[in-house]
């Protein structure tokens, strides 16, 4: 069994150990303290019309995303009530988990080197989705190619947003920051 105390991600010693070197060097910061790093990664999935209909989808979809991220996830509730949705407040609609630390890196390892290659005619990434201060933003349609779900046991598959958060300030830092995680941009 690995101690905990000593292992580190293989993606959290790459950024220690050449990332950072590099990022200094492309972008001339002048403290350490200034290069970007990840800062969390939050996953998502809503269940929407499904979740009104039948309440276990909502549990079901918790489920899924806990084995995903490796971390208990935490079921949303409707903040308002929606007669024309049929949405109550309170009413259980998703799941969400926010990823820090070594479960953060080790979840963006899996998604760039296993679940994104199996995504059907992936093509890359868009390199359009920051937000303008950073942070990064991206779906997936189906849940099902991270290889922690079981095809076969999937009542339904759903959609997932992914949002990386990282330090940057600008949008071409947060990039040059994951494409050296190897992420695939596709422009």
């Amino acid at each position: 069994m690995l101690d905990a105390q000593t292992y580190t991600p293989r993606l959290r010693a790459l950024y220690d150990g050449e990332v950072k070197a590099k990022l200094k060097e492309e972008f001339g910061y002048a403290n350490e303290m200034m290069i970007p790093r990840l800062d969390k990664i939050v996953l998502n999935i809503g269940c929407g019309a499904e979740a009104v209909k039948d309440s276990k989808k909502a549990k079901a979809a918790q489920e899924d995303l806990s084995l995903i991220a490796g971390q208990r996830a935490v079921v949303t509730k409707a903040k308002k009530s929606i007669a024309g949705f049929r949405v109550r407040e309170g009413m259980p609609l998703g799941a969400k988990v926010t990823l820090r630390g070594g479960r953060m890196y080790e979840f963006l390892d899996r998604l760039v080197t296993i679940a994104l290659p199996r995504v059907r005619d992936f093509r890359g990434i868009s390199g359009n989705s920051f937000d303008g201060r950073g942070n990064y933003a991206m779906g997936l349609k189906e849940h099902i190619v991270f290889p922690e779900i079981d095809y076969d046991k999937v009542e339904e598959v759903w959609g997932l947003d992914i949002i990386i958060a990282t330090t940057a300030k600008t949008d071409a830092e947060a990039k040059a920051l994951l494409k050296h995680f190897n992420m695939p941009f596709n422009a």
